[in-house]
């Protein structure tokens, strides 16, 4: 089972870990607490529904999501914490690239998306706490 450590996170392929990042957002929107549908991942990332039952079979064999007999998709506390750093890393990026170098937002997103899989997690530390010293947070 994945272990939240400090140093590089990247368990995961860059793939796996934006699937595993839209799951997380659309838990976070819909807060259903049966799970979300595969249909709807595929709908965000805009892929086949075929190309998100194998990112599901993967993060399930990795203890990072569970499939209840409906099809739902619910993450595990690892899969949940996981996502929630991958997130937080896209969403201040974002802001740096956009507040800070003036991206435009769209932009931003897509770039933010790119870079999130590269940094260290000292690295997205540093960066974080530089933006916060710049009055900029990042909202949970």
């Amino acid at each position: 089972m994945p272990q939240a450590t400090e140093g590089v996170r990247h368990d995961l392929t860059m793939a796996n870990e934006d699937y595993l990042e839209s799951i997380y957002r659309i838990t976070l929107e819909t807060e259903d607490p049966a799970g979300i549908r595969s249909v709807d991942v595929a709908d965000q990332l805009q892929v086949s529904k075929a190309s998100v039952n194998k990112a599901i079979s993967t993060l399930k064999d990795g203890g990072y999501v569970e499939q209840n007999r409906y099809g739902r998709v619910m993450l595990t506390p690892a899969g949940r914490e996981y996502a929630a750093h991958v997130w937080r890393c896209h969403r201040m990026l974002r802001t740096f690239l956009n507040r800070d170098l003036g991206v435009d937002y769209d932009t931003a997103d897509a770039e933010a998306c790119l870079m999130e899989h590269a940094l260290s997690y000292d690295t997205q530390r540093r960066w974080l706490t530089y933006l916060e010293g710049q009055g900029i947070t990042i909202d949970d």
